[in-house]
């Protein structure tokens, strides 16, 4: 039975942040990493880009660490593992294949997995995009590929859409809700969306759901629930996260959707914290326990963790945000844009001019916002939010396009 000193489960951005911290902090304390990926870290956020899924850049650009830096910072990266038991009373995790490793300070930043399809499907033709793994599927499917279907109504199916048609194949997209992004964004956002998509030739089923796929080798169609057929010999499916939670329950740690935390990072038990997109922590910011996933909202909680995991006690805050451009269209999301009961919608723009924002106030404060097409206004917003600005009376301002944010903020 092997011991270290700091065990971080999860090689990605919010893992590998902490272990690199750990060690500018701790020169001598060990440090080990389990990954379930049989890879390195490298860039999530570069797999639906058009440069490496069309292969216009060299496919090195995707990794992040050499084999040699792990080395270098004395860490221990074991790859294509899972941690799948948790003994906190002994600080013993085991791992498939019996492997037993006992810790002082554990770190939790294992993420989610894709949402998997309750159909039946082939073996082959059905993709999800989450792992590099995948990613590489994905590419060489689509150099034999003429028509793809792209389920789901995110950021998956958005970036995706446009990878496929750059890609030159016939893209249909169908989604369950009446327009893109109805959990999150208004109609006016998702029409201005989809105008984007059906501009440049993705056909768009709304309020539907493929009942089941027809193959003989790959597939062949995409029967929707109303027997309309779409006929495919690839399809992509972006349903959202899964987390697995089964083993984290277990050993008395408290969860919710993710792994339940303070403003610390800290889970209920002691030595253990999270961090990434499997914490759901405490927002001093907010108000309110949120659980986010986005690229740099894991970078720094895993960076915050590990400095509490090595003799700091301060909280993680930071105003969230995320950005993604397909076809010619940015969106943004800021904070918690949560359209939940007792909060206020301010509209800015219109979408008929190009641009549209929505911000979300709670408690005469804001606490979120929607831009699409104007990412100029997503530091005045940020700040507004991280500063706890009382804005009561300055609704008509905010509801004015011409007015500028950024004077609420001095």
């Amino acid at each position: 039975m092997k011991s270290v000193r700091y065990l971080i489960i999860g090689g990605g951005i919010a893992g590998t942040t902490a272990a690199e911290t750990i060690r500018l902090r701790d020169k001598e304390g060990s440090i080990s990493i389990i990954s379930d990926e049989p890879a390195r870290l490298y860039s999530r956020i570069m797999l639906s880009k058009p440069n490496f899924f069309l292969e216009k850049i060299s496919f090195d650009q995707i990794w992040l660490k050499t084999d040699s830096w792990y080395q270098e910072k004395n860490i221990e990266l074991l790859l294509g593992k899972r941690a799948v038991s948790l003994n906190p009373a002994l600080k013993k995790i085991v791992l498939d294949g019996g492997t037993e490793i006992i810790y002082e300070k554990l770190l939790l930043a294992y993420g989610g997995e894709t949402r998997k399809w309750e159909l039946k499907i082939p073996v082959s033709g059905v993709h999800y995009l989450r792992s590099l793994a995948d990613a590489k599927e994905i590419i060489d499917a689509v150099k034999m590929a003429k028509k793809a279907v792209v389920v789901g109504g995110g950021f998956v199916s958005f970036e995706m859409c446009e990878m496929l048609r750059l890609a030159g194949l016939e893209v249909s997209l169908v989604m369950r809700e009446k327009h893109f992004w109805s959990n999150l964004l208004d109609e006016a956002s998702g029409a201005m969306i989809e105008k984007a998509l059906e501009t440049r030739g993705v056909k768009i089923y709304r309020e539907s759901e493929v009942g089941r796929v027809l193959w003989d080798e790959t597939v062949e169609e995409a029967i929707l629930k109303n027997g309309e057929s779409i006929p495919c010999d690839l399809i992509i499916v972006g349903i959202g996260l899964n987390f697995k939670l089964d083993w984290i329950k277990n050993a008395g740690i408290e969860t919710g959707r993710g792994i339940l935390a303070n403003e610390y990072l800290e889970t209920n038990l002691p030595d253990i914290w999270t961090a990434g997109d499997i914490a759901e922590f405490k927002d001093l910011i907010l108000g309110e326990r949120v659980q986010l996933g986005n690229w740099v909202n894991a970078q720094m909680q895993g960076r915050r963790a590990a400095l509490n995991m090595t003799g700091e006690h301060v909280p993680f805050k930071m105003v969230s945000f995320y950005t993604t451009t397909a076809f010619g269209i940015n969106v943004a999301f800021i904070g918690d844009v949560r359209p939940l009961e007792g909060r206020q919608i301010i509209t800015r723009g219109n979408p008929e001019n190009g641009w549209y924002s929505r911000i979300i106030l709670k408690d005469d404060e804001i606490i979120g916002a929607t831009l699409i097409n104007r990412t100029a206004e997503l530091a005045p917003i940020s700040k507004l939010i991280e500063n706890d600005i009382n804005i009561s009376g300055h609704e008509t301002d905010l509801a004015n396009p011409a007015f500028e944010l950024k004077t609420l903020v001095s």
